[in-house]
């Protein structure tokens, strides 16, 4: 049984290395706009049963329990924790926080993505972009701003309006829309702060902010990290006691596996 628990132990290992890497990357990203912290989950791995619950002894009474041996831990899922993170206020026309569910559409090449970044730009043609240094991404619906506006204007259900030079009303020129998916936890994340939309996740949902569902939008607001340092550091404890642990079962396993073959060899 000492082989046993040496490979039982090394799954739990595994598991905590896993967990760790998962930790790592929350607090790597606990500033990154929008992120969305992950979470790792893990389930037992199969029983090796010795004796069956339910067997019959030799009066012909039915044992109530079984005699059987866990083989150790294996990771089930990693699930996107979309609880939304704090707002942060930038003052900056074109920084823009959804409150509330929802994300920004986000076209690269014929391609649309998914977002909670709206830390936006504008390009040399006056289109609202995503503020990358490596992709010019654009807000879908495209929304281009006149190179002489004065004001930009950002209302909560979306609309876009500017000011012009020698104007004193508010000129529309377009309004932005919100995705929304029936199983957001099935969403494909694919780094850049973008979500690409899968089987899991469903069809997106397109419709106006603080409609059917959608938050609304915050002008001069960005969405900040739900990686809550603190609780991350925790986890990071957590996993590091867990590691140990497993190890000084392989090491007691080792030990034990030492004396049997001391024994066996007189």
């Amino acid at each position: 049984m000492g082989f046993q628990a040496l490979y039982t132990a090394a799954t739990g290992m595994q598991a905590a290395e896993f967990r760790l890497d998962v930790t790592a990357n929350n607090m790597a990203n606990a500033g990154t706009t929008a992120f969305k912290r992950s979470r790792a989950n893990f389930e037992d791995s199969y029983y090796q049963y010795l004796k069956l619950p339910g067997a019959v002894d030799l009066q012909g009474n039915m044992t109530a329990v079984g005699t059987h041996v866990g083989l150790g831990t294996q990771v089930s899922s990693t699930q996107v924790d979309h609880r939304q993170g704090a707002l942060l206020l930038t003052e900056a026309p074109l920084d823009v926080a959804i409150n509330g569910e929802g994300f920004f559409q986000i076209q690269q090449g014929s391609q649309i993505f998914y977002s909670r970044a709206g830390n936006f730009s504008k390009n040399a043609n006056g289109q609202i972009v995503v503020g990358s240094a490596d992709l010019g991404r654009l807000l879908v619906p495209n929304i281009t701003i006149p190179q002489d506006a004065l004001e930009i204007s950002i209302t909560g259900d979306g609309n876009v309006a500017v000011r012009m030079p020698n104007q004193t009303q508010l000129n529309t020129l377009g309004q932005i829309q919100l995705a929304k998916f029936v199983n957001p936890q099935g969403l494909l994340q694919i780094g850049d702060n973008l979500f690409a939309a899968s089987d899991a996740s469903g069809q997106p949902l397109l419709s106006t902010p603080g409609q059917d569902g959608l938050g609304t939008l915050q002008q001069n607001f960005l969405e900040q990290s739900n990686a809550e340092p603190v609780q991350e550091l925790v986890d990071l404890i957590h996993t590091q006691r867990n590691f140990e642990l497993n190890s000084q079962v392989i090491q007691a396993a080792d030990q034990q596996l030492q004396v049997v073959a001391n024994i066996r060899r007189y």
